[in-house]
Order: C-alpha cells, then sequence, then structure tokens
C-alpha cells in the first residue's frame, strides 16, 4: 500500500524518512536523561568500574531499543502495536540493587530473576484486571512514593560528591549540583513544551559542561574505550535462579502489569485506536518478555515510558514506526562504547543534582496517587499507607533490622520497597471487608467515608 493510502496521523503510517528520523531522535533525547540515570544508579550502588559502569548504559540502551521494536512492530501475540518507547522501570531498581548486593548473588541473581519472573508472569497476564482489585491506586502509590524516598538518599550522596569523596558535601560539589537543578527549572519555566520534556537531559548536558570546563571530569575511561561494541548476552556470566530473588522480581513485575496497563490504555485513547482486552494483553506480554530481553542482555525490566506518550500527544505524531525509529537509534548508540563512557564519567554533583528532580518527581507521582485514592474518606486507606510506609522504610533508616532473619530473605528484606507493596497488598486484602461494610453504610444514608472509585487508565505515573 502507497504511503498516500494511508493517513499520515494513523498509528500505521509510516513519515518519509526525514521527517521520520527527526521525530525518532526527539524520542530518544526526551527518554535518555530517565534510561541512564537507571544504570548508573545500580552501578553506583554496587561500586561498580567505570567499565562495567559504561558497559550498564550501553546494555539497558540496547534493551530499550530491543523491546521497543517488539512493542511498536509486535511479534505474534507479543506488542501492542502502538507508539511506545520502552525504559527500564524504577520500580525494579531497589529490588535489583537489594538483589546484587548478596555476595552469592551479584547482578547475575538480578539478570535471573528478571528472565525467570518474566516467564512465569507471563501466564498472569489474562488476569491483570483482577490485578487491579488487589494492586490499588492506595497500593501503587504507596510503591511509588517507597520508592522515590528510597532513592533520594542516593541523590543527596551524589550531589555531596559521592559516597568516600575526600571532599564530600564542598562547596564545589553542591553548587554544581544546583546549577543543574537551576538550569532543569529554568528550561522547564522558560523553554518550549518539547524543551520542558527534556529539561532533565539539558541540565545535565550544561552541569556537565560546567564541570568539564572547571576540569571535575576525567577523560581517561572515554581515551580508553573501543570505538565500536556490540552488545553481547551474559556479560556479567550465566544467570543465577534464586527463589526468593525470583519471587522479589515478580511482585516488581506485577506492579508494572497494572501500571502499564493504564499507559497504554491511555496511550490507545490518544491515537484513536482504543485497545481491547486482547490488545491490552498482547501489551502486557511485551513487558513481561522485556524482563527477559533485560536479564539476558545484562539490564533490568521495562516498561512504557510517560514522557514519550507525553510527546505523541504534543506533537500529534502517532506513527508506530516513529518509536520504531527511535528503537533503532538507541540500538546504534548502544554499539558506542564511548559514549557510554562518557556519560559514566559524568560527575557525581551533576548526576546528583538532576536525580534529586529526578526522584522527588517520582515520589510526588505517588503522593498524587495516593490523593486520588480518597485517604480523607477512608480509615481504612489511611491504615493501609501508614503501615505500608513505616515497615518500607525500616531498611532505609535500620540496616540491622532484619539482621538476624535468615540470609535467603535478604532480597525482601533489603529491599524497603517490596517490603511496603507486600505489607500494602496484604493490608489492602485484610481490610477490604471492613472497607466494603463502610461504603455500603454510607450509601444507606450513614456519614460518607466512602472510597471514592479510581481508574489508573489515565494516570500517568511514570515520569521518569
Amino acid at each position: 500500500m502507497s504511503s498516500e493510502l494511508i493517513d499520515q496521523q494513523s498509528v500505521d503510517a509510516v513519515p518519509p524518512l526525514p521527517r521520520l528520523s527527526a521525530l525518532a531522535f526527539q524520542h530518544v533525547l526526551t527518554m535518555y536523561a530517565g534510561a541512564i540515570t537507571v544504570p548508573l544508579l545500580i552501578a553506583s550502588s554496587l561500586h561498580l568500574s567505570a567499565a562495567d559502569t559504561a558497559f550498564l548504559v550501553s546494555a539497558d540502551l540496547f534493551a530499550c531499543g530491543l523491546v521497543t521494536l517488539i512493542q511498536c512492530l509486535g511479534i505474534g501475540p507479543v506488542g501492542a502495536r502502538l507508539p511506545v518507547i520502552m525504559g527500564v522501570t524504577f520500580v525494579g531498581v531497589m529490588p535489583a540493587i537489594a538483589i546484587a548486593s548478596q555476595p552469592d548473588l551479584g547482578l547475575r541473581g538480578v539478570y535471573g530473576a528478571a528472565i525467570a519472573a518474566g516467564l512465569m508472569v507471563l501466564l498472569f497476564v489474562p488476569l491483570i484486571g483482577r490485578l487491579r482489585g488487589v494492586l490499588t491506586p492506595t497500593v501503587t502509590g504507596t510503591a511509588m512514593l517507597l520508592i522515590g524516598l528510597s532513592l533520594i538518599g542516593v541523590a543527596i550522596d551524589w550531589a555531596a560528591g559521592g559516597t568516600g569523596a575526600a571532599d564530600y558535601g564542598s562547596l564545589r560539589h553542591l553548587g554544581l549540583a544546583a546549577l543543574t537543578i537551576a538550569t532543569i527549572l529554568l528550561v522547564t519555566r522558560f523553554g518550549s513544551p518539547f524543551l520542558s520534556n527534556c529539561a532533565i537531559l539539558i541540565g545535565m548536558m550544561f552541569g556537565y559542561g560546567v564541570a568539564a570546563a572547571m576540569g571535575d571530569v576525567n577523560f581517561a575511561d572515554v581515551q580508553s574505550a573501543s570505538g565500536i561494541e556490540l552488545v553481547t548476552p551474559f556479560h556479567f556470566g550465566m544467570p543465577i535462579f534464586d527463589p526468593a530473588a525470583i519471587a522479589s522480581m515478580m511482585v516488581v513485575l506485577m506492579v508494572t502489569l497494572v501500571e502499564s496497563s493504564g499507559m497504554l490504555t491511555m496511550l490507545g485513547d490518544i491515537v484513536g485506536r482504543p485497545l481491547t482486552a486482547r490488545d491490552l494483553s498482547r501489551g502486557l506480554r511485551a513487558d513481561c518478555m522485556g524482563a527477559v530481553v533485560g536479564g539476558l542482555f545484562n539490564s533490568f525490566p521495562y516498561t512504557s515510558y510517560a514522557q514519550n506518550i507525553a510527546l505523541v500527544s504534543l506533537t500529534g505524531v502517532r506513527s508506530r514506526f516513529v518509536c520504531a525509529g527511535a528503537a533503532l537509534f538507541m540500538i546504534a548508540l548502544a554499539a558506542l562504547p564511548k559514549l557510554s563512557a562518557i556519560v559514566a564519567a559524568m560527575p557525581p554533583s551533576v548526576l546528583g543534582g538532576a536525580a534529586l528532580v529526578l526522584f522527588g518527581m517520582v515520589s510526588a507521582t505517588g503522593i498524587r496517587s495516593l490523593a486520588a485514592a480518597g485517604l480523607d474518606k477512608s480509615r481504612e486507606e489511611l491504615l493501609i499507607v501508614a503501615i505500608s510506609l513505616s515497615v518500607g522504610l525500616i531498611p532505609t533508616l535500620s540496616d540491622k533490622f532484619f539482621a538476624q532473619l535468615p540470609a535467603a530473605l535478604s532480597p525482601f528484606t533489603h529491599s524497603g520497597v517490596l517490603l511496603g507493596i507486600v505489607t500494602a497488598i496484604a493490608l489492602n486484602l485484610l481490610l477490604r471487608n471492613g472497607r466494603d461494610r463502610t461504603q455500603i453504610s454510607n450509601q444507606t444514608g450513614g456519614v460518607s467515608h466512602a472510597v471514592l472509585p479510581v481508574t489508573i487508565a489515565g494516570d500517568d505515573r511514570r515520569l521518569a
């Protein structure tokens, strides 16, 4: 079929190559800051070498591209065939760090857990509608708030120069972090809508440039990096399949599936192709396969990125082939180790400034979800949040609280996010009957404490 016969605003339209390339690169710029932050965060937490850090960045870009192709173009019953950019999910960051911190697991344990969990959670895709009843906005909002709060501590250390820095907290580091934040705010306030979407990336680039001019960037690893190198599977060794690690990653994926169902439903409405149950299942299967692809290629689980969905709405360009073009750009960038080495050489203070904004936005997203859950009208919902937050912050505030428990439970006990999610799910199930009775009482004339009906279909939760 010729391009003239296809509506250029349709999902299946193929724009002319020059226009497609420009629009595709726009998507790459929009998601790049969020994509590179996760591998940098995990590498920093695990104290990986500069070379391994650069490889994680390359692996992440490669897997981003591959999973985006699967989601946009589809393979049989997998892929929503919508203009989606897939990026590594922040939900899995702290669980991945908890797993990798175990001496007998390391990153290989993370990859084994991602592969196994992705394949196993595939079985639950047809039941995602029922999971929404368990993973309510109260549960997922609590999870997002815990994720943000857990990550902000890391961002603070980065902004001060990085853990172990001889001049930790010096005015030089704090000034670079503040400059990065100020740039982000100025671009957000005065930039065009597209520039505002890229504000964090622009802030990082400006801060990086100033740091380089001050002599605070070490380019030794950039010079020694090879020109072109392909990302290969099992770079860190064969995966380790630990039952506790797999269980923890399954929880992560189930939360991600519920969030993704809302994101994909919203995108379908934006592009004028409302999703059927079959379409949604194909999209969620791509999320599961994203975890498998991430595990195979030394990366992490993936989900759709909200800022790119916002870009689709902003530009009005609905073609899924534009996002497929962005995927090819990411795969090409992944083959350039020098680029990844440049990213890995970013001064911690610059990264910390951007991360304070990024992780703060994750926390704020959780707060927004909790506000929509009607906490002021339900004692039960308030109890869920109160107890889940308290339990979820235990590993952050006390690293010895669970010291006497079996080591096999470490992937759970060292991850406040998982503890908080599991606690919230359990309390949601426990208090459901009491909440239903309250709602029935209110409907028959009692004082109004009913939970407001909330849908997550339009809830833009993935800001990073």
